[in-house]
């Protein structure tokens, strides 16, 4: 291998991996951990950051399988470049000849391969009943996109994404730092899982003709983008209506820190409902939905680490 052979694939690599979209998985782990610290006053740093790892290299193989596939099906060369978005496409590796097919399959099996081996040092060294967790986090990601279930082609990729994010996640970081699992952090979980749907929903709009001439039948896409504006504006009701019930449960009104974000999200349901069809124009709906789930986690950062 040359150097410039290199400093390619070593571009690809990070292109793929998109560090900036680990937001997804950041935001549940720090809540999780936050919370974790609050209820026993330990914060075991060593684990947490292995963990971290671990989701992270899941995430870059998940992007790297979905990546091969959408370029199999042609989901990722439909893409005309008036419908590319910052926050749509995939991550275009193989089409802008960053990576070839051959080397994307190479990272995604060395990826999944190291959260797999991060996992077992986990189950051994720390808490076996993460075995059960991890096995469903790998799974979903695999078979995200690969048969025979290929949840993102078949109208389930929605739901996969709302679990993964939200309740396995939060609940797995959770047990790896304090042993067991609690009603708060499965409360705690469904608002992250509402919201990280929604920024996967909103996503799909740019996608939605190639992803129709490519047979990838997601939830959008069998519902249709005007009918998918309801989705959209209940998945926002159904995470404030969660900090509501979460703020009775746990009796700390901090958790409605969260409804600083509402305007902004009647503001991306108006923006969508308008220009469903205009993506120029529903960028901004885009943007609105990646910020309100990085200040809701924040907001939920602060409110897992105090009470009022």
């Amino acid at each position: 291998m040359n150097k410039s052979e290199f400093w390619r694939i070593w571009r690809g690599f990070w292109q793929l991996a998109d560090p900036k979209i680990w937001v997804a998985s950041t935001v549940p782990m720090f809540v999780a951990a936050s919370y974790a610290y609050r209820k026993t006053g330990k914060f075991d740093f060593l684990w947490f950051f292995i963990s971290v790892i671990g989701i992270y290299l899941i995430e870059i193989g998940k992007n790297a399988v979905n990546e091969f596939i959408d370029y199999k099906s042609g989901v990722d060369t439909f893409v005309t470049p008036d419908k590319r978005t910052p926050f749509s496409g995939g991550k275009k590796t193989i089409v802008e000849g960053k990576l070839t097919v051959k080397e994307t399959i190479i990272i995604a099996v060395l990826t999944m391969l190291g959260a797999c081996l991060i996992g077992l040092i986990i189950v051994i060294f720390r808490e076996p009943l993460v075995l059960i967790i991890g096995l469903l986090g790998i799974l979903i990601s695999i078979f995200y996109s690969l048969p025979p279930f290929k949840f993102s082609y078949i109208g389930l990729g929605e739901v996969a994404v709302g679990v993964t994010f939200g309740p396995l996640i939060m609940t797995g970081m959770y047990l790896v730092l304090t042993h067991h699992i609690s009603r708060d952090i499965l409360l705690l979980s469904l608002p992250i899982g509402f919201l990280i749907t929604n920024v996967l929903w909103i996503n799909q709009y740019p996608d939605y003709e190639a992803d129709l001439k490519g047979h990838k039948y997601n939830l959008l896409v069998r519902i249709g983008k005007e009918k998918g504006v309801i989705v959209y504006a209940v998945l926002y009701g159904a995470a404030y209506l969660s900090f509501i019930v979460i703020a009775i449960v746990t009796k700390n009104i901090l958790w409605l820190l969260s409804f600083v974000t509402l305007p902004l999200a009647v503001q991306s349901v108006k923006i969508a409902r308008e220009y469903y069809d205009n993506i120029p124009r529903l960028i901004k709906a885009n943007a609105n939905t990646v910020k309100i789930y990085q200040i809701t986690g924040f907001s939920m950062i602060i409110a897992a680490l105090l009470k009022l």
